[in-house]
Parts: structure tokens; C-alpha cells; sequence
């Protein structure tokens, strides 16, 4: 299973998205993000600060999505209701693959808030929320196995 998360700029979000998958090592699990507006930045400070905290070592550096992601990807999982609908836009031929994160594994079309330039505690709290719901879609993943 081929994976892609996407937000806005992937420094934040989206990349600790993928390393909270990615550290959980599932066998068959392939990882990776993008942005629809991002450019060649490194993750967010306060974001690698939490994933460090965490013991999740990461490097990354922010890209965008591209229409080879959506070709390579089984699933792609969207932070926020308008990343999913800019992404139907420009390629309605993978909309049967493409979900908000928390419609994909609640069944709720709701957004995960961005802490973009907030604290570090908001920065935790949105990396808590991510964990959870990474947490549910390992167990998802694994029930479809």
C-alpha cells in the first residue's frame, strides 16, 4: 500500500504525517508527502522539535505533489477538506483515491488544523491528533490486509 499525505506547504502537517507512519515500520507500507503550495523548505522548526521529543528521527524537505505522487499512491490522504477539493480540480481521474485523512478513517469529512508559526504546544497537539489518527489508520490498513 502507497501512501501520500498532503497539506499546504508540507512542513508541517504532512511530513509528520509520514514520519509517525513511517517510524511504525509496517511491512507492505510506503510513505511519503507533498504539498499543493510548497516550495524547497525544511520542516518546520517546532514540527522537527515535537517528532525529535518524540524519538521519530526524520529528514525531510518540503516538495509539491505531483502528478507522478498521484499515479504512484493507492491512497492519498489530504489534511484539510480544500487540499482534497484543489487536488479533484486538477485531476478528477484519482478521485477514487483521494480522502481527508479523517474521512478516510472516520468516515468524517473534518480537517486537521494547521500550527503553522504557532507554538510548540500547538505544534504537539496537532502532532497527538496526527498520532491518533495514523494510530486508527494502521489499524484500518492492517484489517485490510
Amino acid at each position: 500500500m502507497k501512501i501520500v499525505f498532503v497539506c499546504t506547504g508540507n512542513t508541517c502537517r504532512s511530513p509528520m504525517a509520514e514520519a509517525i507512519l513511517a517510524s511504525k515500520e509496517i511491512a507492505g507500507i510506503e510513505v511519503r508527502s507533498a504539498g499543493v503550495f510548497a516550495g524547497s523548505s525544511p520542516i518546520s522548526e517546532n514540527a522537527g522539535a515535537v517528532l525529535e521529543n518524540q524519538g521519530i528521527e526524520f529528514e525531510h524537505t518540503s516538495r509539491s505533489l505531483m502528478p507522478e505522487d498521484l499515479e504512484w499512491a493507492d491512497i492519498v490522504l489530504t489534511m484539510t477538506l480544500s487540499h482534497k477539493q484543489l487536488i479533484l480540480q486538477q485531476h478528477r481521474e484519482a478521485a477514487d483515491k483521494i480522502f481527508t485523512l479523517k474521512e478516510y478513517v472516520t468516515g468524517i469529512p473534518k480537517d486537521v488544523s494547521d500550527p503553522y508559526g504557532g507554538s510548540y504546544s500547538l505544534y504537539q497537539k496537532t502532532f497527538d491528533e496526527l498520532r491518533d489518527l495514523i494510530g486508527r489508520l494502521e489499524q484500518k490498513l492492517l484489517q485490510e490486509k
